[in-house]
C-alpha cells in the first residue's frame, strides 16, 4: 500500500481549457436532462431523449475525472461506466423511434439492444471486482504511464483483458450499427410524405436528421482519434464535441419554447388544465381506427368521443405536430391514398373515388391537399410510382 500512496501523491490534478469545456457541458446536460425528467410524460420520445443525455453526461464525467487527475480519490470507479458508453447509441435510437414512429419502447420488442452493453459488464466482472491496485495500473495505463505501476496481488486473472482490449472496435461498431438503422429510420419517415411545418423553426424530420449527422460526425471522430491514440489521451477531445453538441441542443430546445412568445402569458390554452390528454391517445384513436376517413370528421366531433373539448384537441396536435387539425387529419389521409393509389385492390376506382374513400369531400379538395403535402397530383405519383 506504500506504493499506492506514493504513485497517488505524483498523480497531478491538471485543471486548464478542455476540462473547463467538459465540465461546462456535463453541467448542461445533467441540467437538461433533470428538466426533461420534470416536464416530460414516462413514455414519451423526449423522456428517452432525456436518458440518452444522463447516460451521455455519467460517461463523460467520468473522462472529465480522469483526464483532470480527480478519479486517483475514486479509483474503485474507474472504467466503471464503459458500459454506459454501448448505450449511448441505442438510447439515442430508441428517441429517434419513438419520435418518429410514435410507438413506444418496450423491453418485449427491443431487448436485444441490450445484449452487447449486459455482456461486456458480464465480461469485465473480474475487473470491477479487482483490488485498488488493478484499477490503479489500469488507470496509470490511459494517462499516466510515465509514473511506472504499482504491484498486484500475486495469480491475479487478467482473463477479463481479452474482451477488455477489444472495447473500441465494440463502441465502433455500436455507432455504425445505430448509424444506419437511424438512417434508415429517417428516411423511412421522409417517403411517407413529412412535411415541415411553418409554425415552428425545427421540426422532428430535422431534429432527427440533425441526431443523425451527429452520429456520423461523432463516429469519425472515434474514429481518427482511435487512430491516433494507444491508450485513453484522446477521450477529452470527444468531450468537448459533447459540450458543444449539448449547447446546440439547448438552443434548439430553447428556440421552440414558448416562454419567448409575445403572448405567452395571455395563451388562450393557459387555462385547460382540466380534462386533458395524452396526444398517444389522440393518436390511437385517429389512426387505429381510421376516424380521420371519415368526411365528416370535425375538431368537435373528436374532442367528444376523447371526452375532452376542442381547444384541447387543438393545443395537443399544434404543440406535438407543429400543424393545426386539418393539416393533421389531412396528412393522415393523404398517406392511405397514397397506399390505395398503388394497391391492386383498389385499382378500379377513379383517382376521385379514392380521394372519396380516405375522406375528402371533392375532387378538389383531395387534389390540392395531395400536391400540398406531396409536392405533385395524384397522376403524378402513380406514374411515378407504379412500374
Amino acid at each position: 500500500m506504500d506504493d499506492v500512496k506514493v504513485i497517488f501523491d505524483q498523480i497531478p490534478i491538471r485543471h486548464d481549457l478542455a476540462s473547463h469545456i467538459m465540465l461546462l457541458g456535463i453541467v448542461q446536460g445533467f441540467f437538461l436532462a433533470f428538466v426533461i425528467f420534470l416536464r416530460a410524460k414516462r413514455k414519451s420520445a423526449i423522456n428517452l431523449f432525456g436518458w440518452s443525455l444522463l447516460v451521455q453526461c455519467l460517461v463523460f464525467l467520468d473522462v472529465y475525472l480522469c483526464y483532470t487527475g480527480l478519479m486517483k480519490y475514486i479509483i474503485q470507479f474507474n472504467d466503471s461506466t464503459e458500459f454506459l458508453v454501448l448505450l449511448i447509441t441505442p438510447t439515442l435510437y430508441f428517441f429517434l423511434y419513438t419520435l418518429l414512429e410514435r410507438k413506444p419502447i418496450t423491453f418485449k420488442k427491443f431487448w436485444p439492444h441490450f445484449l452487447l452493453p449486459l455482456f461486456y459488464v458480464v465480461s469485465q466482472f473480474n475487473y470491477h471486482t479487482s483490488p485498488v491496485e488493478v484499477k490503479l495500473n489500469a488507470y496509470l495505463s490511459a494517462y499516466h504511464r510515465s509514473l511506472g505501476f504499482v504491484d498486484v496481488p500475486e495469480g491475479f486473472d487478467y482473463s477479463y483483458h481479452y474482451i477488455k482490449d477489444q472495447f473500441r472496435w465494440l463502441v465502433l461498431f455500436s455507432f455504425a450499427f445505430y448509424l444506419v438503422l437511424s438512417l434508415m429510420l429517417v428516411i423511412r419517415t421522409r417517403k411517407k410524405g413529412w412535411t415541415s411545418s411553418k409554425n415552428i423553426k425545427v421540426d422532428k424530420y430535422i431534429f432527427s436528421r440533425n441526431t443523425v449527422i451527429f452520429f456520423f460526425v461523432l463516429m469519425l471522430t472515434l474514429f481518427i482519434i482511435y487512430l491516433n491514440y494507444d491508450d485513453d489521451g484522446g477521450d477529452h477531445i470527444i468531450g468537448m464535441i459533447q459540450t458543444v453538441t449539448i449547447f446546440f441542443t439547448s438552443f434548439f430546445i430553447l428556440s421552440e419554447s414558448r416562454f419567448f412568445e409575445k403572448s405567452w402569458i395571455a395563451d388562450k390554452y393557459e387555462t385547460l388544465t382540466n380534462n386533458s390528454i395524452q396526444f398517444e391517445t389522440l393518436e390511437h384513436f385517429i389512426s387505429e381506427s381510421r376516424y380521420y376517413s371519415q368526411q365528416e370528421i370535425s375538431l368537435k366531433k373528436v374532442a367528444e368521443q376523447l371526452g375532452t373539448n376542442g381547444n384541447t384537441v387543438s393545443k395537443l396536435i399544434n404543440s406535438e405536430t407543429g400543424t393545426n387539425f386539418n393539416d393533421y387529419i389531412n396528412q393522415k389521409r393523404i398517406a392511405l391514398a397514397k397506399e390505395r393509389l398503388l394497391d391492386n385492390e383498389f385499382k378500379q376506382l377513379t383517382v376521385e373515388a379514392i380521394g372519396e374513400s380516405v375522406g375528402f369531400k371533392s375532387k378538389s379538395a383531395f387534389y390540392n391537399a395531395f400536391k400540398k403535402h406531396t409536392g405533385q397530383s395524384p397522376s403524378a405519383f402513380m406514374k411515378q410510382n407504379r412500374m
